[in-house]
């Protein structure tokens, strides 16, 4: 055996003894073990129910911006080459996405369909229409509505613009507010359990720092100390995600299963089932391995300082 495959014997011993020992202080250390699991899963429980939520609203913020749009009402006056002149100078606009055309005989049909049976007096004016042809204009961004808008105003044949003027801009500060304030709280909620779980996990190691001490002694390099805490903490956060991976994938179920067909008509959509909840699922399980590995290897920091 060449020193090379010795030392990688060496070193594949030493981790399994690292997994061995790191397996066994969990099976000593019962109680802290429940309590550390105990403080992951709290935490991930109220991470994943408010993450939840936020990508719904989020998702329901991005459809309603979506469906904001400019309409143009052409005048009346405009044949169809200055229609089609029109049409390019909107199409010029660096902020315009598309343009659809709707003539006004779609447009009484729509207005006529969208009043229901109220709808059906508007049928006497199907022979002498009182409405504009109509230009549909999206943008690529629908926060650059009002910017667009205000240039097509100035164009020649345009007879009216309309796109909500007052509400769109309430309806995006509004969105805008709620989504920085989403992104504060999650990556508050974060710091506050790498809080709480390191400070749970110290305790843990504050009982054992007889353990560490003694390790250090006997010539333990800083790595050899870490590594079964660095595993200890990786188990603790896996453990703790397995309740909040449980409980937030059955609760959204039953949500989503009562939620999408009641608002199905509003024209608001929630994340389907698959893959959101495998997604959300992959997170939980990561952020609680990354919180049990930061919370011990800060924990352990300060007793392996000269």
């Amino acid at each position: 055996m060449t020193s090379k495959e010795v030392i990688t014997a060496m070193k594949a011993r030493t981790l399994r003894r690292h997994f061995r020992e790191s397996f066994k202080s969990l099976g000593r250390n019962g109680w802290m073990t429940f309590a550390s699991a105990s403080a992951v899963t709290v935490t991930l429980i109220l991470v994943g129910v408010f993450f939840v939520i936020m990508m719904n609203l989020n998702k329901v913020a991005t459809t309603i911006e979506e469906d904001v749009e400019i309409r143009v009402h052409i005048d009346v006056a405009a044949n169809e080459q200055d229609q089609q002149v029109l049409r390019q100078k909107i199409e010029g606009i660096p902020e315009v996405k598309t343009v659809e055309y709707s003539t006004k005989e779609k447009e009484l049909d729509n207005l006529i369909d969208s009043l229901g049976e109220e709808g059906e007096a508007f049928k006497l004016f199907e022979q002498d229409n009182p409405l504009n042809d109509v230009f549909i204009v999206k943008t690529k961004n629908p926060t650059d509505t009002m910017t667009a808008a205000k240039q097509i105003e100035k164009m020649e044949y345009t007879s009216k613009v309309k796109y909500g003027q007052g509400q769109v801009e309430k309806l995006f500060n509004f969105i805008n507010a709620s989504r920085n304030v989403g992104l504060v709280l999650i990556v508050g909620l974060l710091f506050t359990a790498m809080f709480l779980i390191s400070n749970t996990i110290k305790i843990t190691i504050m009982s054992r720092r007889r353990e560490i001490e003694i390790m250090r002694l006997v010539g333990a390099t800083n790595a050899f100390i870490r590594w079964p805490f660095f595993l200890e903490g990786l188990w603790l956060g896996l453990l703790g995600s397995i309740i909040p991976i449980g409980l937030v994938a059955t609760a959204y179920y039953y949500a989503y299963d009562y939620l999408a067909p009641k608002l199905e008509g509003h024209f608001i959509r929630l994340l389907e089932f698959n893959p959101f909840v495998y997604q959300v699922s992959g997170l939980l399980i990561l952020m609680g391995a990354l919180i049990g590995v930061w919370g011990s290897l800060m924990s352990v920091r300060k007793f392996l300082k000269v």
